[in-house]
């Protein structure tokens, strides 16, 4: 290597230290801020420190603004442990994992999403992590969404009114090569503010399945997401657009020859961001 390739070598190792430096200053920063967030919100008498609403929008903004040649998967699973880690720091929480269908995935999903200094708790059956999370002060479950037709009609569990309910749907991020790709859903005792409700999830509960219902949720622009038997019927999960009124899908499902159509709402999330036709930018 030549002299001068050397020293302009140099010079980069500098840059990159600065850069360094630059980036734990702010995070420091951050903390400071969010030291005053904390006593803000305890002098007001508290409240969740869970945004998903305020998370989406941040996630979907870090995507819009993403350009060079960093992988996207690096920058969202950073700015995902900034947002959980300081969300643990003002109030702390863990996160309550269904490994039932294996422990790999899942456990993929909640590192990326929620990193290391988050509790992680590993249980064998969605009712074990549900009851976890209405037990626990404040902590979250994750349960995948396709749990296989063994599971049985695992969201009624969420159906009742005191009983946690799905605030997000993860990864935010939806694209084929994601590292973190398993769909799930992130459960919580009911948020009395700061949740997503461009996608309502609903508990349909009817007499028995028949081929016109995904065409009669479809055109609702929702879709069904799980059917089982649940006792003598059959129970579906449905997400529908939020903007609709309640009982709309059950509505539909009845128009389609369903007998005896009740809904629950059982959570809602923000609508996912589109990550499939992405492209690096300059």
């Amino acid at each position: 290597m030549s002299e001068a390739a050397a020293e302009q070598l140099k010079g980069l190792r500098v840059e990159i230290d600065r850069l360094d430096a630059a980036m734990h200053a702010l995070l420091i920063e951050r903390g400071q801020i969010i030291d005053r967030l904390i006593d803000l919100k305890h002098r007001q008498g508290g409240g969740s420190a869970f945004r998903p609403a305020r998370e989406a929008a941040m996630m979907r903004a870090l995507v819009e603004r993403h350009r060079g040649h960093l992988p996207l998967d690096t920058v969202e699973s950073i700015w995902r442990v900034i947002i959980s880690t300081f969300t643990y720091v003002q109030t702390p929480y863990g996160v309550h994992v269904d490994a039932s269908r294996g422990d790999a995935a899942m456990r993929d999903s909640a590192r990326f999403h929620f990193g290391f200094t988050v509790p992680c708790q590993p249980h064998l059956s969605a009712a074990a992590v549900i009851a976890a999370v209405a037990t626990a002060s404040g902590d979250l479950g994750m349960l995948a969404l396709d749990r296989g037709p063994a599971a049985g009609a695992w969201w009624m569990a969420l159906a009742r009114p005191d009983a946690p309910k799905v605030i997000a749907r993860l990864p935010f991020v939806e694209r084929p090569d994601h590292p973190a790709g398993m769909p799930v859903l992130v459960i919580a005792k009911p948020l009395a503010d700061g949740a997503a409700r461009d996608v309502v999830l609903e508990a349909v509960t009817l007499d028995r399945w028949r081929g016109e219902y995904p065409q009669a949720i479809a055109e609702l622009g929702g879709e069904i997401v799980g059917n089982a038997a649940d006792g003598m019927g059959l129970s579906l999960l449905i997400a529908r657009p939020g903007g609709l009124r309640d009982g709309s899908a059950a509505a539909a499902l009845a128009a389609a020859g369903a007998a005896d159509a009740r809904s629950q709402e059982i959570g809602a999330h923000a609508a996912r961001f589109d990550g499939s036709k992405l492209r690096p930018r300059g």
